[in-house]
């Protein structure tokens, strides 16, 4: 049960960080909450699909620039799969990676 509540508050939490990047950031459009709520289960089944098939390493809790690209490439690809909840382009992926990137250093949230 608590895992669940857990998941739950990640993609929560993963939702706001990516409305608040959404709101700040140029090149990067969310949906709303659903919309974002939406985004951050896709960019998270897409990272942990990259890293059951690249491993852990190619990871963003790699932290180095390999991760933030894969970050910024996974933030990329997923307004492909729901273009009607996340519009991206590659200088708002890139961007929403770094900022994400840094709010995910102090509240670690499973986005990516």
């Amino acid at each position: 049960m608590q895992n669940w509540l857990g998941a739950v508050i990640r993609f929560i939490v993963s939702a706001l960080v990516l409305m608040l990047v959404a709101y700040l950031l140029p090149g990067i459009r969310v949906a709303g909450f659903t919309g974002a709520l939406v985004a951050a289960v896709v960019i998270a089944v897409l990272g942990w699909v990259i890293e059951a098939l690249l491993g852990k390493r190619i990871s963003p809790h790699g932290r180095g620039i390999v991760g933030f690209l894969v970050a910024a490439v996974v933030i990329y690809l997923a307004q492909f799969l729901i273009p009607q909840f996340l519009q991206v382009n590659i200088l708002g992926a890139l961007l929403a990676a770094l900022v994400i990137g840094v709010i995910d250093a102090f509240v670690p949230t499973e986005l990516r």
